[in-house]
C-alpha cells in the first residue's frame, strides 16, 4: 500500500523525519508530498525544501519525495494513493486535521487519513518555532553544539544559520 504524507516541511524537522520512519514502516512507499503553495512565502523554495528533505531520508528505501500544488485529493487521485499520513503533536493538531481529514474523504472519495501520535520527543517541535530559533538564538560557538540539532538535521541547521547570516 502506498501513503502519502503531505506538508510545507519549512524547513523539514526531525519531529518529521520520526513521522516518515514510522510510516514508511506501514508502508510499501511513502511519498512525501510539499506542497507548493502560491499563496504563502516561504523561508525555502520548493527546490531547498526536497533537498532537505532527501538528505533527511536518504537512509530510508521506501520514501519518495516529490513536490504538488492544488488540493491534495486531486494528487492523491493522480498517484493511485488512497491513504494519507499525518502526525499529531497535541489536541489542537487533532482538530485541525480532523476536518482536513474529512473534506479530503470528502473531495477525494476512498481516501482515508492515518493519524500517528508524534514521538514525545518531538511533541513540541514546529517549522515555525525552529526559523524563530535560527533566527533569534546565538550559533553554536566554542565547543557548544548548536541548539538547532536537537530539532533539525545537520544540514538543515547549517541551511538555517547560512539563510539567516545572508538576512540578517
Amino acid at each position: 500500500m502506498i501513503f502519502i504524507y503531505p506538508g510545507s516541511f519549512d524547513p523539514v524537522t526531525l519531529g518529521h523525519v520520526d513521522l516518515m520512519t514510522r510510516g514508511a514502516k506501514l508502508a510499501d512507499k511513502l511519498i512525501v508530498a510539499v506542497l507548493d503553495n502560491p499563496h504563502k512565502q516561504p523561508l525555502f523554495s520548493i527546490e531547498e525544501r526536497m533537498d532537505l528533505l532527501r538528505d533527511a531520508v536518504k537512509d530510508i528505501g521506501n520514501i519518495e519525495v516529490t513536490a504538488f500544488s492544488g488540493l491534495l485529493t486531486r494528487f492523491t487521485n493522480e498517484r493511485g494513493v488512497s491513504v494519507i499520513l499525518r502526525g499529531l503533536r497535541d489536541g489542537e493538531d487533532y482538530i485541525s486535521e480532523a476536518r482536513y481529514a474529512w473534506f479530503n474523504r470528502f473531495l477525494g472519495g476512498d481516501v482515508e487519513t492515518i493519524f500517528l501520535p508524534a514521538s514525545p520527543a518531538f511533541s513540541q517541535v514546529s517549522s515555525r518555532i525552529v526559523r524563530e530559533i535560527a533566527a533569534y538564538a546565538a550559533p553554536a560557538q566554542d565547543g557548544v553544539s548548536d541548539p538547532l540539532l536537537q530539532w533539525v538535521t545537520p544540514k538543515t541547521a547549517a541551511v538555517l544559520r547560512s539563510k539567516f547570516m545572508t538576512k540578517g
